[in-house]
């Protein structure tokens, strides 16, 4: 009787714990009220694999109530540098809504959300529904129509960000806030300069610069998981284990090749693609 009641406590013990640890739909609609609010959130801890997508998907269904439509996707934590910040070693991914990409040239409240940042990134535009199958970084150039300089202004959401882990970034949606693109460079139509553009992708340098051009940080193509374009190899296969996937139009951000840096009022951050034939600079002013 004794062995038989430890082991029933035991059981609801960790049936409790699990149940804990996804947030309930409660907190994901307070951490939704202090997202939408610029405040700091509570961090979520104590989260596993399992934990960080049940609560993603709760903090979706609320930002989707306030901000709208999906747009895209991000791919976070594809930089191993960025990996060894939060002390995560895999990628995680999160949705991006309405009007979260700005203009080439925006200007934007240094205090745009509760623990902002910004990044040199890069997005691509989804063609066709085939990248859902990409396999290599050609797959994926095939299912795409454009490639566009990109400088991600993440927001990293908690109360205390050195605390998140790789399950808590995907529980805050990786942090999507705001960004700002630059002028798209259509992907090649001839075979031969579509590998140009693959070798390209992987081989530049991408520099991250303030408006007197001093380096603020920077970064290659092969930095993102050996070639930025396998970031959407990963997110593919990682969107179908959650039964979901990418559209024709929708926009794929590829993750950082730059330090995370904190806005400040009066900086103008600068991206530079250099290798890349058609990028021109993308660039963010901070009121």
């Amino acid at each position: 009787m004794k062995k038989t009641s430890l082991l029933a406590l035991s059981v609801l013990a960790l049936a409790s714990a699990a149940q804990a640890d996804c947030l309930t739909d409660a907190q994901a609609a307070e951490m939704a009220s202090q997202y939408m609010a610029k405040a700091p959130a509570a961090n979520p801890e104590g989260l596993n694999e399992a934990d960080g997508a049940c609560t993603r998907a709760k903090f979706n269904a609320q930002l989707e109530k306030r901000l709208g439509a999906v747009i895209g996707y991000k791919a976070g934590l594809t930089n191993p540098a960025v990996q060894k910040r939060f002390g995560y070693d895999k990628p995680v991914w999160g949705k991006l809504y309405q009007g979260m990409v700005l203009a080439n040239g925006a200007t934007v409240d240094a205090a745009f959300g509760a623990r902002p940042l910004f990044e040199a990134d890069m997005l691509v535009r989804v063609k066709s529904a085939s990248i859902n199958q990409a396999k290599t970084p050609m797959d994926v150039l095939e299912a795409i129509d454009q490639v566009i300089p990109f400088i991600e202004l993440p927001d990293l959401v908690v109360v205390a960000p050195p605390k998140l882990n790789g399950p808590a970034i995907s529980a805050i949606n990786v942090g999507a806030r705001l960004g700002v693109a630059g002028k798209p460079i259509p992907v090649p139509v001839m075979m031969a300069e579509r590998y140009a553009m693959l070798d390209a992708l992987r081989d530049m340098n991408v520099v991250l610069a303030d408006g007197a051009g001093a380096e603020l940080g920077k970064g290659k193509g092969s930095d993102i998981l050996e070639h930025p374009l396998n970031a959407v190899v990963w997110l593919a296969e990682a969107l179908a284990k959650e039964g979901l996937a990418m559209k024709p139009g929708e926009l794929i951000s590829l993750g950082s090749f730059s330090p995370l840096l904190p806005p400040k009022p009066g900086l103008k951050a600068t991206v530079s693609y250099h290798g890349l034939p058609g990028a021109e600079p993308v660039s963010v002013t901070f009121k």
